[in-house]
């Protein structure tokens, strides 16, 4: 582990606020002067803007380089992106504007998954706080600058893990699908190696919902939000169903909107990027 800095000039389409408070990620915190420090496997990574400069510092095994160039997708066109989102219509480019700098993270895919198990009927403080309490109790101390981190446990780190033992973190009814999860993942009746090589999005997604806890709106956000990186997908949750419903559909209640109708329109309208539209679109209405 070696303290390094990495600055990156004059990027593009990335805002700190968009990238970490879009919903996507649940291991980074806001600093008093407007930085975020957090997580990414075996390091802490504090990001910084400064002007058009992104100020990478932390303490990391590799090199800090590749680490972030990977994690925050740094090779994708996030600007061919917009453009071609906002000329679909008037609604995508407002929403585009608003969350101009989002990124769509590669975050580690067992950890994305035990995150989005625990993130169901949950809120964003709470979910944050069962994973910290999961990766101090579990996970491995890192000190950096005075500050005690804990790395995302591993699957091995939790095989002897009891349910009641997951209750006491706050899990609560989550707590019987973080073991059996955890179980499948060690027996390797999901193999998450095969799953990052199987080009298939709908082969993926089919054994993603075999785990426990995982319904289709948390397999999506799997795909989407992992680095399993599928733009082919279009989470839906209450947010989601209310714009789609408010923008395109316009049913007078929009609980009886069916996933299927929803999902119609966002192949018709957004094709292999409507993932990332659908982020565009939460973003723009949860915080409007």
């Amino acid at each position: 582990m070696k303290e390094q800095k990495y600055i990156l000039k004059n990027q593009k389409s990335f805002e700190l606020k968009d990238i970490f408070e879009c919903g996507q990620c649940f291991r980074w915190n806001e600093e008093e002067n407007g930085s975020y420090t957090g997580v990414i496997k075996n390091s802490i990574i504090n990001v910084k803007k400064e002007d058009e400069n992104i100020i990478f510092t932390g303490k990391s095994e590799g090199e800090l380089k590749e680490l972030v160039e990977y994690y925050f997708d740094l090779n994708t066109n996030y600007e061919d992106i917009k453009e071609k989102l906002s000329n679909i219509d008037e609604y995508l480019k407002t929403s585009v504007q608003y969350g101009k700098g989002i990124r769509i993270l590669n975050q580690d895919l067992w950890e994305t998954i035990i995150s989005f198990i625990i993130s169901a009927n949950n809120n964003i403080p709470r979910i944050k706080g069962i994973i910290e309490r999961l990766s101090k109790k579990y996970g491995n101390e890192i000190e950096w600058n005075g500050t005690k981190y804990y790395t995302f446990p591993t699957p091995e780190q939790l095989k002897d893990v009891t349910v009641q033992e997951y209750r006491s973190l706050g899990l609560g009814f989550r707590d019987i699908r973080l073991y059996e999860t955890t179980k499948m993942i060690l027996n390797k009746e999901v193999d998450l190696e095969k799953l990052r090589k199987n080009p298939n999005t709908q082969e993926v997604r089919d054994e993603l919902l075999r785990l426990s806890g995982v319904g289709p709106k948390v397999a999506d956000c799997i795909l989407l939000f992992s680095d399993l990186k599928r733009f082919d997908v279009f989470p839906i949750d209450v947010w989601v169903r209310r714009v789609m419903n408010d923008l395109y559909i316009k049913e007078a209640d929009e609980a009886k909107v069916s996933k299927a109708k929803i999902e119609k329109i966002a192949d018709e309208k957004f094709g292999s990027i409507k993932g990332l539209a659908q982020q565009y679109l939460f973003y723009w209405r949860r915080e409007n």
